[in-house]
């Protein structure tokens, strides 16, 4: 059965992953597989993207058939999509809600055409797809309907990881996903939670912008929105000072003021610094109160799913979640290997043979 040669782009604000590989149709169901090649590089505000980018580009080992990548915002696309000058335009007019990795991605994008040529077919893979299954007691917002209206709902994110979580936790367990009530949890420098019944996401705790729900390494998570009235009102806060606090002095790093990385912050504990200590409470108890959430949500669980750099290997954080739902004794426990490249792929690869059929 002959392959076909796909190469992933998953470009972000601070880092670029790129994974290629030649795949056949009978690896769509199969658990990730090691790829021929990957990069991972990571970048700041000093970093030339376009240099590196090129340079990324000219490493690959063989030639390329399709490219997909990962688009964190994709607005009103509901599954993955062939980046058309159509959808490129719908892409970007979403750089609003997800500025840095929307624009970086269609960077990408560009640079890729400028290299392969237009005829090369690139698709775009939406971190918001998988929640678009959301029901609509889930996803809008109890302020004006105008809002609604305006666009303004939940979208939900990290939806590549959640849906690739709970595909394998299903095979893991050996039963059908449509039986199946799964809370996925993604924890990483970002970080959301999935409520997923028969395969399809009901809840999520991201929602307008990747900046609801749980604390993360230097975002804020949910916060009462009268604190940024009081701030904008009492203390001359601007829009742009408040998106820099919520989105990068917060969390993690802006409660224990030491570092937005887990891992630092478990040294400091052992060190005795009481506020590396409190920001893992809250870390936790956010966590615990919103897998709650999902579990009321789902009306029970038959498995919780960790995966993200946090949720794979912070043994600490995952054994005081469990011991906190020790009154559920079937609840199945998985730390599942985040795998977005090889489900941008993989999705990839199913739409190039839903088109090819019709």
């Amino acid at each position: 059965m002959a392959g076909m040669k796909i190469l992933v782009i998953n470009g972000g604000s601070s880092s670029l992953k790129c994974w290629y590989d030649d795949l056949r149709e009978d690896a769509l169901e199969a658990p990730a597989a090691e790829p021929l090649w990957t990069k991972h590089i990571d970048w700041s505000e000093k970093t030339d993207i376009e240099d590196t980018f090129a340079s990324v580009l000219g490493s690959l080992p063989g030639p390329v058939d399709i490219v997909g990548h990962r688009i964190v915002h994709g607005g009103r696309f509901r599954e993955s999509a062939i980046l058309t000058p159509e959808v490129r335009t719908a892409i970007a007019e979403e750089t609003a809600i997800a500025p840095a990795h929307n624009r970086m991605a269609l960077k990408a994008v560009d640079m890729v055409q400028q290299r392969f040529g237009p005829d090369l077919v690139q698709i775009a893979v939406f971190d918001t797809a998988f929640h678009s299954t959301l029901p609509p007691e889930a996803y809008v917002y109890p302020g004006p309907y105008s809002w609604y209206d305006a666009g303004i709902r939940r979208y939900g994110f990290h939806g590549i990881s959640h849906g690739y979580a709970a595909r394998r936790a299903s095979q893991l367990l050996g039963r059908d996903p449509a039986e199946l009530r799964l809370i996925t949890c993604h924890l990483g420098s970002g970080a959301s939670l999935a409520a997923v019944k028969g395969g399809r996401s009901i809840d999520t705790t991201m929602g307008f912008t990747p900046i609801e729900g749980l604390m993360m390494g230097s975002r804020s998570g949910s916060v009462d929105p009268g604190i940024l009235v009081h701030l904008m009102r009492q203390h001359g806060y601007t829009a742009d000072q408040l998106d820099d606090i919520l989105y990068r002095q917060s969390g993690l790093l802006g409660i224990s003021g030491i570092s937005a990385d887990m891992r630092e912050i478990l040294a400091a504990i052992e060190r005795g610094d009481q506020r590396a200590q409190l920001a893992f409470d809250i870390y936790l108890h956010r966590l615990v109160r919103e897998i709650g959430s999902m579990l009321a949500v789902l009306g029970g669980a038959d498995a919780l799913v960790f995966t993200g750099g946090v949720g794979e290997n912070c043994g600490p954080l995952r054994e005081r979640v469990i011991r906190q739902f020790e009154f559920l004794p079937n609840l199945k426990v998985f730390v599942i290997h985040a795998e977005e490249e090889w489900e941008i792929a993989r999705q990839a690869l199913v739409l190039m043979q839903t088109t090819s059929e019709r």
